[in-house]
């Protein structure tokens, strides 16, 4: 056998013997990720009691979709007030009318007209519509609700997507739960939150890696709130790990066929 050929030989179980501790490498190094890159709240001591401070109240926006049903003891008397679509016949059921706030922040309340609804508080929207139904209605009971409640996560969570939100208000903890959490690569100490106030979108960041995220003006998600969820130094270093094995592999690959076709030859 000629030198060339056991040297070809040579390279080639080198190579073969390469490939494998060249993948193995790259799988550990990109699973390295710190404590203080994955644990919530960290600077919480044991049995420390934290009082609530955030004095969120949800507000209404342009785009919201409202349920506002009025009653007094006096069915007929109310009726007027309340919009329904749909009839009896065949015994179907009438389905309420929702109201949806417009770009003015207004809805068209039956008998009333335009009432200004947007950045107000669902008990300050009951209180105003009381006080415009006192000529018509006595002691008229008003419930409101938010129709259209939904937020949206997304990034390095394990079910991104939008979600719909029962009741009036909901943490950015409950919302990731919906979630699933973040990924192991999800990078906690900078989590966004895009928050829309009539067509001005505003940014704001988030640490859930201190204690102090609970008092962060966006702990509580208002409606149609967009989280985001980057990827952490870990989640990086792997892409980056991962774009340089395949290279390595595409390289290595190319000289074991090449030393192949060189024995034969």
């Amino acid at each position: 056998m000629s030198i060339n050929k056991m040297s070809s030989i040579n390279i080639f179980r080198s190579l073969k013997s390469t490939i494998p501790l060249l993948i193995v490498s790259v799988v550990l190094l990109s699973s390295c990720a710190t404590r203080k890159e994955v644990v919530y709240f960290q600077n919480t001591g044991d049995f420390e009691t934290l009082v609530d401070k955030n004095s969120f109240t949800p507000k209404f926006k342009v785009d919201d979709l409202v349920s506002i049903y009025v009653s007094t003891l006096d069915s007929e008397a109310s009726a007027p007030f309340n919009l329904f679509r749909g009839g009896s016949e065949g015994g179907v059921r009438p389905e309420q009318v929702d109201y949806l706030i417009d770009k003015d922040g207004e809805i068209d309340f039956p008998v009333i007209g335009k009432v200004k609804i947007a950045g107000l508080s669902g008990e300050e929207v009951r209180l105003l519509l009381r006080g415009k139904l006192s000529d018509y209605l006595k002691d008229p009971i008003i419930n409101i609700r938010l129709r259209n409640f939904s937020v949206s996560i997304l990034g390095e969570v394990n079910r991104p997507g939008t979600y719909p939100v029962d009741g009036e208000r909901i943490t950015i903890m409950e919302a990731l739960g919906f979630a699933g959490d973040l990924t192991i690569k999800g990078k906690r100490e900078n989590v966004m939150v895009i928050r829309d106030f009539d067509g001005t979108k505003v940014y704001t960041r988030i640490n859930l890696t201190e204690k102090e995220a609970l008092s962060s003006p966006v702990y509580y998600l208002t409606q149609n709130d967009i989280v985001y969820v980057e990827p952490n130094s870990s989640a990086i270093k792997t892409s980056t790990l991962d774009n340089r094995a395949s290279i390595y592999v595409s390289v290595a690959s190319l000289l074991i066929t090449s030393t192949v076709l060189l024995i034969r030859n």
